[in-house]
């Protein structure tokens, strides 16, 4: 099979794509979205996902635009039916801070004022099942998730369902939290960020065949070792030294320790994870937003 053919842009370059699109978000905005040790600020924002807000703006009235010629032909009266974005990529890459950027530029658009974020961490089976299953050491991968509950609710958003509803997910527990979920009414714009979200094969429908546009978030597996080395050890030192959290046995581990602990998870869990099931999914994505190690984007790849 021959690969996609994509354009290339260097981050000068699609920065000048931003063209007048106007910076709605200020630098107090930009601190409440920033994820943990990720770099972001109100230059990056502009240089990098501007652009992207108008690309997607574009891809969301031209959709919107498809959907009524079809209701027209049908003799149909117009069904509001939401825009899906997926964003893939690595574990400590990023991906869950560039969705909820984009997730407040696009909402500052006067086209599609209601945009969901949704995370397929809700949709991971409970512990107690992955345990059962003998899948803790295999948290994350494709087989971790209930798939079938994923692409049911996937289908039913893009059918226009009336609520949603959104299993919720603690990252403090570190588990699904039984019987808790979110409900989310009609949305312009539905974006589902997760590992595995671009991933096909088989027989069958899958969760990316819904939509309407993908990014994939980019970066070279020694930088995004570190980023997952470095937020451990932030985690150590905050979220993992309250009692009840699910890894506060790791809470007085020296520097040392918590790097040689990290390391072992990374090189047993994720970067398997990474190289069999995540980045063979990339040239899957009508958008590849390549980040430098100090998460920077340095380079754009544009499906044609």
């Amino acid at each position: 099979m021959s690969q996609p053919s994509y354009l290339d842009f260097t981050s000068d370059e699609w920065a000048a794509l931003r063209a007048n699109t106007p910076l709605t978000l200020t630098e107090s905005d930009v601190e409440k979205m920033r994820g943990i040790n990720v770099n972001l600020d109100v230059d990056m924002v502009e240089h990098s996902f501007l652009p992207l807000s108008r690309l997607l703006n574009l891809h969301f009235q031209g959709s919107h635009q498809l959907a009524t010629v079809t209701d027209t032909f049908l003799g149909t009266p117009p069904q509001p039916r939401p825009f899906v974005l997926g964003v893939a990529g690595s574990v400590a890459v990023g991906k869950s801070t560039i969705s909820r950027v984009l997730q407040e530029l696009l909402s500052r658009w006067p086209h599609h004022p209601r945009v969901e974020l949704v995370t397929t961490d809700g949709f991971l089976f409970p512990n107690a099942v992955l345990e059962e299953r003998g899948l803790m050491e295999r948290k994350g991968f494709p087989e971790s998730y209930d798939r079938r509950a994923l692409l049911e609710f996937v289908a039913r958003a893009k059918a226009g369902a009336e609520q949603l509803e959104v299993p919720i997910y603690s990252h403090f527990a570190y588990d699904v939290l039984d019987g808790e979920t979110r409900v989310i009414s009609r949305p312009d714009i539905l974006i589902l960020e997760g590992l595995n979200v671009l991933q096909a094969g088989g027989i069958g429908a899958f969760v990316s065949d819904y939509f309407n546009f993908s990014i994939f978030v980019d970066a070279d597996p020694e930088a995004v070792r570190r980023w997952y080395i470095e937020r451990f050890v932030t985690l150590r030192d905050t979220a993992f030294t309250q009692p009840d959290a699910y890894f506060h046995r790791y809470a007085d581990l020296s520097d040392d320790e918590a790097v040689a602990v990290a390391s072992g998870i990374w090189a047993r869990i994720n970067e398997v994870n990474l190289f069999e099931n995540i980045l063979p999914t990339r040239e899957r994505a009508s958008l590849i937003l390549r980040k430098a190690p100090d998460h920077s984007i340095e380079r754009v790849r544009l499906r044609r």
